[in-house]
């Protein structure tokens, strides 16, 4: 099977490449986290004019056609330089359930405001019970004269602090965890009932948590069929499930690269740490979890490329619990061989981990996927 990628998808990968080499520096973006929003709106509106926004956007709808392969291609070197503005969070998670479930008022509005770069939006999916079930929603939608009345909470909202606007799940038929029955609704950020408290998550990044009270939303802020919103949010959080993996084996592979050189130049009984056999084993080690890692996004994204089907579905499930599995032991070895200094803010070793830490709860842990994954036929 042919692995290389096109002269396309080449000139990406070289494009983000020199991005992060020459405006991504580790310092730099450690300055970016201590900013009041946590990002560049400068590099925003750069990854605007480079096309990254609507990259994994169809030309129908204002983008520029890529596909898994190219999104994954994208989020790898993000993964390379932790990057730090909101793209999983506007582009793959709000911008996609424009994207394949909203009207043409919505795509021609809210979608072509992310493509430009002049709108951020989040997807407010997360509830304290779901334990990782999509389906498993307390916030409510009822029917009114003048359209639906929302209430209820939504907890990890990524993104959320400079969000424009938040895409919600709610339920407007059904039981707690019916798939039938979830609608989403777009609800404008300064909307009159909502409330939100803000905060830094363990990689650094923001997120919030949203509180909607008598939330008045029409008919023409549903995204998709009223009650049909769960095979949509399944199949765009699966979608991200292969590019936060891409990301991770990007963030997997400066670690194993980092650990190796430090080892080459630290002495200890009068040698380089690099020279101990059982050294060389964990290092090793350390690039086969990578590799695998690799081996199993170019799969799920292949089979995604293809058809969003059984194999699909558990080819991303496999990924994610590789994902969970080998980022835990890529960080804990760069650390452990990094000694103390691994342990400090101002190496990047510990940032990787505590990004690699947060991917693996991101839409389903390992023990989840396992489960997901032993269930797929």
């Amino acid at each position: 099977m042919d692995f290389s990628f096109s002269e396309e998808q080449t000139l990406l990968q070289n494009s983000v490449q020199r991005f992060i080499q020459n405006d991504y520096t580790f310092e730099q973006r450690q300055k970016l986290l201590k900013s009041d929003e946590g990002f560049s709106r400068e590099n925003w509106a750069s990854f605007a004019e480079l096309g990254w926004l609507g990259l994994p956007f169809s030309e129908e709808a204002g983008g520029f056609g890529g596909g898994p392969i190219e999104t994954m291609i994208l989020m790898e070197e993000f993964g390379k330089g932790l990057v730090v503005e909101p793209y999983l969070s506007t582009v793959l998670l709000a911008g996609k359930l424009i994207e394949q479930g909203g009207n043409a008022a919505q795509i021609e509005s809210l979608l072509a405001e992310i493509i430009a770069g002049e709108s951020l939006g989040a997807f407010a999916f997360v509830e304290p019970q779901a334990r990782f079930n999509l389906a498993n929603i307390t916030t409510r939608a009822e029917k009114g004269i003048n359209g639906f009345v929302v209430n209820g909470f939504k907890g990890v909202v990524l993104g959320g602090p400079s969000a424009d606007f938040f895409i919600v799940p709610a339920r407007t038929a059904g039981d707690q965890s019916d798939t039938d029955g979830i609608s989403l609704f777009v609800i404008k950020a300064d909307a009159e009932g909502l409330s939100r408290r803000d905060y830094p998550t363990i990689d650094g990044l923001r997120a919030s948590e949203l509180t909607l009270e008598d939330i008045l939303v029409t008919d023409s802020d549903l995204i998709g069929g009223e009650g049909k919103g769960y095979k949509l949010i399944e199949q765009v959080i699966d979608s991200a499930i292969i590019a936060v993996g891409a990301e991770a084996a990007g963030a997997m592979e400066v670690l194993y690269k980092t650990t190796v050189e430090y080892c080459k130049t630290r002495e200890q009984f009068g040698q380089p740490i690099g020279k101990f056999q059982v050294l060389q084993h964990r290092m090793v080690d350390m690039f086969v979890e990578h590799e695998q890692t690799k081996s199993l996004v170019y799969m799920a994204a292949m089979r995604l490329d293809e058809d969003y089907g059984e194999l699909a579905r558990k080819a991303i499930s496999g990924l994610k619990v590789q994902v969970g599995k080998g980022g835990r032991f890529v960080g804990q070895s760069a650390i452990q061989l990094h000694g103390g200094m691994g342990m400090t803010d101002e190496l990047n070793v510990g940032h990787y981990f505590k990004r690699l830490t947060t991917i693996d709860t991101l839409f389903g842990n390992v023990d989840y996927h396992l489960r997901k994954y032993s269930q797929v036929a």
